[in-house]
């Protein structure tokens, strides 16, 4: 998927977003630490977590398990700036999807992805009503 010569590539914002897309939309942990030891090797580094529930008390708990899945996986450092930049991205991505959640329940993955200074976080929800599902991915990019 990834090939060698691109180890040496330098990625810009659009490369960073892809990846954090990519990672959202992993179907299972093996898939999606495939993708993140792929990634690796050409020096993105990667992240992702599983969220759900009510979409308006949940806006918070996305944004602390966007920051908290960066740190454990070295994605970011203990730092406020970098702390900041994921909460950012994560809270410019919920508000792409906003009005389409608003009062229902959601669940999906955030997908974190980072190379050098680009940070990018990609939130992809499907949106419960009854029975008819509706999806939406919405994605952030801090430069730290």
């Amino acid at each position: 998927m990834i090939k060698d010569a691109e180890s040496q590539k330098n990625y810009g914002s659009k490369e960073i977003a892809a990846a954090a897309i990519k990672m959202s939309l992993s179907g299972d942990r093996y898939e999606e630490k495939s993708l993140q030891a792929e990634y690796l090797k050409i020096g993105i580094h990667t992240a992702a977590v599983d969220y759900g529930g009510e979409f308006i008390t949940s806006i918070m708990k996305i944004i602390e398990r966007a920051v908290v899945s960066s740190k454990r996986e070295g994605v970011i450092t203990d730092c406020h700036a970098e702390e900041g930049a994921v909460a950012g991205a994560a809270r410019e991505a919920l508000s792409q999807i906003m009005a389409k959640a608003m009062g229902l329940n959601v669940g999906g993955k955030i997908g974190i992805a980072r190379y050098h200074d680009h940070i990018s976080v990609a939130i992809f929800l499907g949106i419960g009503l009854l029975h008819l599902n509706e999806v939406a991915i919405g994605v952030g990019h801090r430069v730290v």
